[in-house]
């Protein structure tokens, strides 16, 4: 045999022991990973066993980063729970299934598990039982929680779970994690700290096999047969091999003639027998449906090609219909409170300090409190779509949609999720198999309107917008919002079109999605989801825009020389030539207030920008906000409120109020129709902010990508937006 093929990768050196060696060392918890098929009820058992308020969907691929945290198993024995992302097989088809075989394959990892826990559906044991065959040749302890055991007997499903434990050769914990049933009885099988791996073997390497297999278990020094086969099948994809190490594999494969493909399909098949052969003991059927399920009859209507479209459109308006008519109220009472307080203390006190506070971290602040109830009502609505199992049914709807324009119904998740937040949304497209479909779907979910520009697009609706209802039924500013939200889906449609054809890729993908049962919403997870997604809000978003109206309310107020001073005199002077003005009257001390903010450092920089924005319809003031919002979209009100606040008078009320006060230089209202929509037509096309083009980048590994992005969608916006000014205005 060629002695390329006989060697052994060299041992690792072993660092050389200090003085400090002798310290002691904080013994580790145990570590146990849970793993599952999408919608086994992962996730939920997560939460049951380690408290912690994680997001749980129910919809396929919903968990994609790694989540960890710590359970209490009994006593003071506790270990460290790691949440892998939702896999069908230990073969990964996406990026997010690749990190649990970096994982697994892999004994130097950090996060390799002492054990883990499969969970499974036992109302499709079948399916269920393919990954932990492949988890059981890998010699890994392990518990098989036997979830979702209430459908199953709703099924007429009966399992014999001393058979199930003796066939398999573990612990077998049947269990509800959704309602807790269980959860104590696994934490008991847990406490025992599992050492011996199952004690069955489903499938084993072929004679022809061996061979190619026994050399990479040398070559790696594994311990086990089926691991090293792995090596073979993904070695291109595996991120902990060196480039040599893959060069090996890849010349020893090529020697072989391996061929990837027919040996997954052929233990496959081999794996389903003996699946098949022990279901037939463990599994009984004691009632069979003779009608067609209720979930079945209810598919028919939503996912029909005609009126599945209709009803999500409906779905859609009764959020934006929601977000308007449900927030008004405390919305109204929160904007009037700040107003209110902001007049108080200037009535009480005076000074540079005073108008900081009132002008500048109250000003921004109303724009951060303001929109909390639009905020947790989008959050709470698509909560429930996600925890009824709608989403899964949308998503299957969208793949005919999408097909046309180069995306796939696995594109429809990322962009959905691209109306609470783009960045997570970017990352959720980590579960698209194909790299053009990824890369499509990448690139155009910045255009579908984040909750950030929630603020932006209510505040300017509302100011133009009358409040009326058209038919006695549709209000027009929820029909106006439902707009601007289909007009970003649109474009996110047509730009992938476009795209499609400059990618010019070949790759054909493919779309296959299990429905989860429809289940009533589980109130309290709704709850949480509110108010972690409020808190973020506050605490992240919040964060900025005061920081940011702070600073503008410095560079507003302050400016370069003497110039606000002269231009102070320059008012003062008009109107004391004037009969009809009053020196000291509120005319003439607003007329100096919007001189002062003019020849202010803000001012000056908003004048340089405003040659560019001028065809748009914007002046100085919206050029500042503009560029502003560019580190967050819903920073514009701020920015806005802190502009119209500096040097006015507290009896201006509210941020709305502000605005609509505003004049032209003929003394007409300033934000008109046609001004407004321009400028809502520029934030539905502009790149959502800093952050998204940072996780773009992540994501890709590329600049390419951002920048691609940035002059794309600027471009877009901008010419959009022209052309509503200079066709209409």
């Amino acid at each position: 045999m060629p002695a390329a093929f006989t060697r052994q990768r060299p041992a690792p050196p072993v660092p050389a022991a200090s003085a400090n060696s002798a310290a002691p060392i904080t013994p580790r918890l145990p570590r146990l990973a849970l793993i599952g098929n999408p919608n086994s009820g992962k996730t939920s058992l997560f939460n049951q066993l380690t408290g912690l308020n994680q997001k749980v969907g129910n919809f396929p691929g919903v968990t994609v980063d790694r989540k960890a945290g710590v359970a209490q198993l009994g006593g003071a024995r506790r270990a460290e729970i790691i949440d892998l992302p939702g896999t069908y097989s230990l073969y990964p088809k996406s990026l997010d299934e690749r990190v649990i075989a970096d994982m697994l394959y892999n004994p130097a990892s950090p996060d390799y598990p002492d054990f883990v826990v499969v969970t499974v559906d036992a109302s499709n044991l079948r399916r269920s039982l393919l990954l932990f065959s492949q988890l059981a040749d890998l010699d890994l302890p392990a518990i098989l929680a036997l979830n979702m055991t209430d459908v199953a007997a709703e099924r007429g499903i009966s399992l014999d779970v001393p058979v199930l434990e003796r066939e398999l050769g573990v612990p077998v914990v049947p269990m509800n994690a959704r309602k807790g049933v269980g959860v104590a009885a696994l934490r008991i099988v847990m406490a025992e700290q599992l050492a011996a791996p199952p004690a069955v073997r489903f499938w084993e390497p072929t004679e022809e096999l061996l061979p190619l297999v026994r050399q990479i278990r040398y070559y790696f020094n594994l311990h086990n047969d089926y691991l090293a086969l792995h090596y073979a099948h993904q070695y291109r994809a595996l991120g902990f091999l060196s480039n040599d190490d893959r060069a090996y594999l890849a010349e020893l494969t090529a020697k072989y003639k391996f061929d990837s493909t027919a040996e997954q399909a052929r233990e496959t098949v081999s794996r389903y027998g003996h699946i098949n052969e022990l279901l037939l003991e463990a599994v009984t059927v004691t009632r069979t449906e003779r009608r067609e399920p209720a979930s079945n009859r209810i598919d028919k209507v939503l996912t029909h090609r005609v009126f599945g479209y209709l009803i999500f459109l409906g779905v859609l308006f009764g959020l934006f219909e929601a977000i308007f008519s449900l927030a008004k109220y405390p919305m109204d009472a929160i904007d009037a409170g700040i107003a209110a307080l902001s007049a108080f203390i200037q009535a009480h006190a005076h000074g540079p300090l005073v108008r900081l506070l009132t002008e500048g971290v109250l000003a921004g602040l109303g724009g951060v409190l303001i929109f909390i109830p639009q905020i947790a009502l989008l959050f709470a609505f698509l909560a429930v779509l996600e925890e009824t199992g709608y989403m899964a049914r949308v998503t299957f709807l969208m793949d005919k949609l999408m097909r046309p324009f180069g995306l796939s119904g696995k594109s429809v998740v990322p962009l959905i999720s691209g109306l609470a937040c783009a960045v997570p949304a970017i990352m959720g497209a980590r579960t698209i198999e194909s790299w053009k479909d990824r890369m499509l779907t990448i690139f155009v979910t910045p255009l579908m309107s984040c909750s950030a520009r929630i603020p932006v697009y209510t505040v300017l609706v509302a100011l133009v917008v009358p409040n009326q209802t058209w038919g006695g039924i549709f209000n027009l500013r929820g029909l106006v919002l439902l707009g601007l939200y289909l007009m970003g889906l649109t474009s996110a449609l047509l730009s992938a079109l476009l795209l499609k054809t400059v990618l010019k890729a070949r790759e054909r993908s493919y779309f296959i999605m299990e429905f989860p049962v429809y289940r009533w919403p589980r109130w309290k997870n709704v709850g949480l989801t509110i108010i972690e997604k409020v808190r973020a809000f506050v605490l992240q978003a919040g964060k900025v825009i005061v920081a940011i109206s702070v600073l503008l309310w410095v560079l507003a107020s302050y400016g370069p020389g003497d110039r606000q001073a002269q231009a102070e005199a320059q008012v003062r002077q008009a109107a004391a030539a004037t009969p009809a003005a009053r020196p000291s009257g509120p005319d003439t001390e607003r007329a100096v207030a919007a001189a002062r903010l003019e020849t202010s450092y803000a001012g000056s920089f908003g004048h340089l920008l405003e040659p560019a924005i001028r065809p748009l319809g914007f002046d100085w003031k919206i050029g500042i906000s503009l560029l502003t919002s560019f580190a967050a979209r819903e920073v514009f009100v701020g920015t806005m409120s802190t502009i119209y606040s500096v040097g006015q008078d507290a009896d201006l009320g509210t941020v709305q109020q502000k605005l609509a006060g505003e004049k032209d230089l003929a003394g007409r209202p300033f934000f008109t129709p046609v001004r407004a929509m321009s400028l809502l037509v520029f934030y539905v096309f502009a790149m959502q902010c800093m952050s998204t083009l940072a996780v773009t980048y992540r994501e890709t590994k590329s600049w390419r990508w951002p920048l691609a992005q940035l002059v794309y969608m600027t471009g877009l916006a901008y010419a959009a937006s022209l052309f509503v000014w200079q066709v209409f205005g």
